[in-house]
């Protein structure tokens, strides 16, 4: 009797602590973080959406990446204009589109590559940290420098969140949608991948009869792990109606936006030989190896150590090591494209997606490439000429993205509607001051050991988010930012230190 009582106790205890206070029912199947966002007040993940701003009008355009490549998104965003302004019907009307409009950046560039978690069995750790990206951008806190213990820098709360990362769209898109559904702040996000396949299919204008062919995928390993390009091509062909057979042609791109973003273990400029620490292909079989037999085809930049390479005493190569992205970019592209003359398919190739924000700014070389590749012969025979379509065509999912970004705030009515210039504020990652050496790198940036064996669940803070400065932008890349990407770096420049 004494058992039942008690029983009936707890049951009744049960009951009262799940309708009492403010505290809602965490979700069967949130991360940890997100329940911690939506619940816990003591939380420093906690977002207290129900204090969020109700008129989002002047709030900024919240957009983020893994690194500096999500700046091609960005720039698409700045410089579009595909709509008058007054009506909202699309064409060009000379006005920026977001005039006005205020944006806030975030590139994760301490916990990059995000494309090698789920290849070493951390996806709920990336799931994770896409999460806490779009927490930085609904949150107003922020990092002056590493070195406090607490944020004291104040920022502005988002209207929308663009995740201008493939990886992060593939792993994260539905944590942050089931986050701010459970908000109730009615902040939007958006993801590159969806926009990407549809401007694929859109541009490619596929009609009755048309003949079979195949489409590229060039994108992170992890993206292409997740198979999520894979999944919505196929989806969306059926959603049309396209009777026409797609074959898809997926290849990871190994150490390619590591490279972009001029991480140490992928591209070193002041090395002159080849290096232990060397993370990127080595030579072997296998779409994530270098194929000896395709260095013709390959036809790296060996100038200025763009390339490492040590010989056997017969001469022959014994290690060859990329050190520059145009090389990377070859790679992978050629690694593709071969892919898919091995597969026996004999359909042209009649488009590649750039799977990730960082490819495009080598755009330049990988149409370089697929020249090349058109008028290679073996033996006076054309390799790959009929395996590239003549009307063969990169596809950038970037503007496609800042579309779908304006259609969304106008459909809201949340557009500044503004002619003021634009501006923006933007931050990056780097490893907390609290951290021990043995955790980071000579340079300063956190170990490969370290970076890919943290867990899930904690409430430890290893990297925090700062304003960009000189000090925290690799001069090569800040230079191919101000090349490549004028209305992000003349909003950017100012603003550095």
């Amino acid at each position: 009797m004494k058992h039942n009582s008690l029983v009936l106790f707890i049951i009744i205890v049960s009951i009262l602590s799940t309708g009492c206070g403010n505290k809602k029912t965490e979700i069967a199947g949130n991360l940890p973080v997100v329940d911690k966002a939506l619940n816990d007040s003591t939380s420093i993940f906690y977002g207290d959406f129900q204090n969020y701003p109700a008129d989002k009008k002047t709030l900024p355009i919240g957009v983020f990446d893994s690194g500096t490549g999500g700046l091609t998104v960005l720039e698409k965003i700045l410089s579009l204009d595909q709509f008058d302004n007054i009506t909202g019907n699309q064409g060009s009307d000379k006005i920026l589109d977001f005039a006005g409009e205020h944006f806030i950046y975030l590139a994760d560039q301490a916990n990059m590559p995000y494309g090698n978690y789920d290849a070493v069995g951390k996806s709920d750790y990336l799931r994770e940290l896409v999460a806490k990206d779009a927490l930085f951008l609904l949150g107003t806190k922020y990092y002056v420098n590493p070195f406090e213990t607490e944020a004291s820098g104040i920022k502005p709360q988002v209207k929308i969140i663009v995740i201008a990362c493939n990886t992060a769209t593939a792993y994260g898109l539905k944590d942050i949608q089931t986050m701010l559904q459970q908000s109730n702040t009615g902040v939007k996000v958006i993801g590159v991948i969806n926009a990407g396949v549809k401007a694929t299919l859109d541009k490619l204008e596929i009609k009755e009869g048309d003949s079979p062919f195949a489409i590229g995928v060039l994108a992170t390993p992890g993206t292409i792990a997740s198979g999520a390009y894979q999944r919505t091509i196929e989806e969306m062909v059926k959603e049309r109606g396209i009777r026409t057979n797609v074959y898809v042609v997926n290849q990871k791109g190994y150490g390619f936006a590591e490279s972009v973003d001029s991480e140490p273990d992928f591209v070193s400029p002041a090395l002159t030989s080849v290096r232990n620490s060397y993370r990127g292909p080595k030579i072997g079989k296998g779409d994530d190896s270098l194929d000896i037999s395709l260095m013709n085809v390959y036809n790296f930049d060996f100038s200025d150590n763009r390339m490492l390479v040590s010989k056997n005493e017969e001469g022959a190569y014994k290690e060859l090591q990329l050190n520059n992205a145009i090389n990377y970019a070859r790679f992978n592209l050629v690694s593709l494209i071969e892919k898919h003359r091995l597969s026996g398919t004999n359909v042209p190739l009649r488009a590649v997606i750039l799977g990730c924000t960082h490819y495009p700014f080598l755009i330049e070389t990988l149409n370089k490439v697929i020249d090349e590749m058109r008028t290679y012969k073996v033996d006076g025979r054309y390799l790959y000429k009929d395996l590239i379509a003549e009307n063969f065509i990169f596809i950038d999912p970037a503007v496609y993205t800042a579309i779908e970004c304006y259609s969304t705030l106008r459909a809201d009515g949340n557009l500044a509607l503004n002619i003021t210039p634009q501006e923006l504020q933007s931050f990056i990652s780097v490893p907390s001051s609290s951290l021990p050496n043995d955790c980071l790198t000579p340079d300063g940036k956190l170990t490969y050991d370290f970076k890919y064996g943290r867990v899930s669940g904690t409430d430890e803070i290893t990297t925090k988010q700062v304003p960009f400065s000189k000090t925290n932008i690799d001069e090569n890349n800040l230079q191919r930012i101000e090349q490549l990407l004028p209305y992000s770096y003349s909003l950017i420049n100012p603003t550095l230190y």
